[in-house]
């Protein structure tokens, strides 16, 4: 019989597949979400589908909350967080608060899911003007339009005739310290471009890249379709800078392939933001005294073999909690912590 119950902290992919592998051991389980409902950032954000597939994601996170919540030795605190840790590996000792009041649980190990923040396209000192005109936009203001199935210029509604997406943004920039690659974004930008082109009739869509980073299989499932298919435009090149003029934007930067300066007008730019530690990442570190790199994410203790155990035994962190991930990452490490966790309320003596 299970000695004590695991706590994941996050309720996002990588959260559900920890705490139903957990679950699966016959282990208690408590999830701890700061928010009224599971799914994390694909549901908070409205993202229209999931990378690479295209899939609907509200469909797809639904298939992995529903068997969870059915599962008896699982339980779910909603807008709820983790304010203190004590104790040990096989003995915490966890106080959570919901709105205003305290809960105290045990816990034999916890999992720490607590995901990721897109970067915020003003810190760029407004090179892209982001905050200025309506009409620059980020990924996940992108994704949130072609699920209402609305792709249009926020400063007058009408459909775009010539949409860019601007890439690394927030990324690779040693100036403000995210010298990383945040893995996803050139996949996604790829995916949502070829759902604009097939949203908006005669739209003509381009992807300004340093130089496209596509892992896995997404080099056969998005780049090449997206271009040899759906006709998006590539050009590698630096953007400067983005100006109102003429009722349009008119983005300014450098064609490297090229060697020149160019000057294109458009009707919508995206800009391709990249990943940062969430709040809550940030927070946890502190409460659950766990180590975090020097990017602010939580540090695994023992990569590249054991790439999910933290600098406190008996906790483990996963997905983007770790640094940029994929949902296929996400579910992995989180499946992986899961089980590790279960060990500990099983065993009593731990991995």
């Amino acid at each position: 019989m299970p000695n004590g119950r695991v706590v994941v902290i996050g309720g996002g992919p990588a959260g559900i597949a920890a705490a139903r592998t957990a679950a699966e051991f016959g282990v208690d389980v408590v999830i701890v979400e700061r928010l009224a409902y599971l799914g994390g950032r694909p549901i908070e954000e409205n993202y229209a589908s999931l990378t690479p597939y295209l899939r609907s994601a509200e469909e797809a996170i639904g298939e992995m909350v529903s068997p969870l919540l059915a599962m008896s030795n699982v339980s779910v605190r909603y807008e709820s967080k983790v304010i203190s840790c004590t104790g040990e590996k096989g003995d915490f000792s966890i106080v959570i608060e919901h709105r205003g009041e305290q809960e105290s649980l045990s816990a034999a190990s916890i999992v720490v899911a607590t995901g990721f923040s897109h970067f915020d396209p003003g810190r760029e000192t407004q090179m892209y003007g982001y905050y200025e005109f309506d009409d620059v936009i980020a990924l996940q203001d992108l994704e949130a339009m072609l699920k209402s199935g609305q792709v249009v210029r926020p400063s007058n509604g009408e459909a775009p005739k010539r949409v860019c997406f601007v890439q690394c943004v927030g990324s690779r920039d040693r100036q403000i310290g995210n010298e990383y690659c945040s893995k996803v974004c050139c996949g996604v930008a790829s995916k949502e471009a070829i759902e604009v082109r097939l949203a908006v009739p005669g739209v003509e869509v381009f992807i300004f890249y340093i130089d496209m980073r596509m892992y896995g299989y997404w080099e056969s499932q998005i780049y090449w379709p997206a271009q040899e298919k759906h006709h998006v435009q590539y050009v590698k090149g630096i953007i400067t800078e983005v100006l109102p003029k003429d009722g349009r934007l008119l983005v300014r930067g450098e064609d490297t392939t090229m060697g020149r300066p160019m000057e294109v007008p458009m009707d919508l730019v995206v800009l391709s933001v990249g990943m940062e530690p969430s709040e809550g990442t940030r927070a946890m570190a502190g409460v659950l005294g766990i180590a975090q790199n020097k990017y602010g994410f939580i540090e695994a203790v023992n990569p590249p073999l054991d790439t999910v155990s933290t600098s406190r035994p008996g906790i483990f962190a996963v997905g983007s909690a770790l640094g940029p991930a994929d949902l296929e990452d996400c579910v992995s490490t989180g499946g992986f912590a899961g089980a590790k966790a279960a060990s500990i309320s099983l065993a009593g003596v731990g991995v």
